[in-house]
């Protein structure tokens, strides 16, 4: 099984929010990212990570025919939230809508074969910016959030399985500096992790950066050409 990664795909089969008011690299940014998995040879084996803002959509029913595009893919589908994904209400009800072969993380891991999927959503690092007591109560929640996943990745861990973790936004600063999330992923053996949020616009990190034997992948689709990522 190979494993491969692209994020913030913003579908809007159900509202008007054309991707492409962003810039060309946005133009046919789907059609891009469907020739990237088939000139990868993506198969039904394989596993694709989505780590975040998977869809425009509002409401839990109106995602539903992005998450049917999802699941047209090859592979199997692991997705996380993102700090866009409105539809998001509650894993419960957001795994009761989820067509065949695409998984949500929340809280918990996911094993397939040899590996072991786990993460959250996170949330901005307090070096980024000046946190509000509403931003330091979300990242608080979001550190016990990754705890428990982690922790459940650990439980399903038979056979020394490969972790890896996903996490919407960056988990540290522009210059990699240590976070309660890079903490985490250390402490629990993370060696791989994936992480999107950051589009062509903003403050451009390394595609990937290693720091302290975790190594991290930026797969915003547009500042990997709408590419996926091969992980493993």
């Amino acid at each position: 099984m190979r494993v491969f990664a692209i994020s913030d795909l913003h579908l809007s089969t159900t509202t008007s929010k054309p991707m492409d008011i962003f810039g060309p690299v946005w133009e046919n940014y789907l059609g891009d990212i469907e020739e990237s998995i088939k000139s990868a040879g993506i198969t039904d084996d394989d596993t694709l990570l989505i780590a975040g803002d998977v869809s425009w959509a509002m409401r839990l029913e109106d995602a539903i025919p992005d998450l049917k595009y999802i699941a047209s893919l090859p592979g199997k589908k692991i997705i996380i939230r993102g700090n866009h994904d409105y539809w998001w209400k509650g894993i419960g009800a957001v795994r009761g809508i989820l067509p065949q072969g695409v998984y949500a993380i929340q809280n918990d891991a996911i094993k397939i074969g040899d590996k072991i999927f786990c993460g959250t959503r996170g949330w901005t690092v307090p070096e980024n910016t000046h946190k509000s007591p509403e931003d330091e109560k979300i990242f608080n929640r979001e550190i016990l959030r990754l705890e428990l996943s982690l922790k459940d990745a650990i439980r399903q861990r038979t056979n020394d399985e490969e972790i890896i973790a996903m996490i919407h936004f960056p988990p540290f600063d522009i210059l990699l500096h240590d976070s309660p999330f890079t903490a985490l992923f250390e402490k629990y053996g993370v060696k791989k992790v994936v992480f999107g949020h950051l589009h062509s616009y903003d403050k451009k990190q390394n595609l990937v950066s290693t720091k302290n034997g975790v190594t991290y992948y930026l797969t915003s689709c547009d500042l990997v050409d709408n590419k996926v990522v091969e992980i493993v």
